[in-house]
């Protein structure tokens, strides 16, 4: 059985359930799944899986979280990632929801296989969180 994890970081909800859709997805796909908040999540819930999922919502300077996410994201830097698939998700207000395309580059940087993303404006819709969904489906299903 394959082991996704999924971390992410929501303070309004939205990110949180759009985690909830891909963990659905996933779930479907008959896949294990562990899913955290990032302040609760460990470098080793992402090395030991087989795939993983991050979320964030777009903050200041349109970026992902930087006071809990960025820091747990930049620990993967010289870390081998070995093309381990992931997928990018979040929500964003204001600024256009352009930080999904920087957080792709830095993840392909840090050689990870990016596999899909989906960033929201504000709360997802039913449509997205059916994207979302599909999404964990495709994530778990390598």
């Amino acid at each position: 059985m394959k082991k996704i994890t999924i971390v992410y970081w929501s303070n309004g909800g939205n990110v949180e359930v759009l985690a909830n859709s891909i963990a659905e997805g996933i779930k479907d796909a008959g896949a294990e799944i562990t899913i955290k908040h990032v302040n609760e999540a460990q470098v080793e819930d992402v090395t030991s899986a087989d795939a993983v999922a991050f979320g964030s919502p777009s903050m200041d300077n349109n970026r992902i979280e930087q006071q809990q996410m960025e820091p747990f994201i930049n620990q993967f830097k010289l870390l081998p990632n070995d093309n381990k698939r992931v997928l990018l998700f979040g929500s964003y207000g204001w600024d256009g929801g352009n930080f999904i395309e920087e957080w792709e580059t830095k993840m392909k940087d840090y050689n990870f296989n990016v596999i899909g993303k989906i960033a929201v404006n504000e709360a997802p819709s039913p449509e997205e969180l059916k994207r979302a969904k599909e999404l964990g489906k495709k994530l778990a299903t390598f």
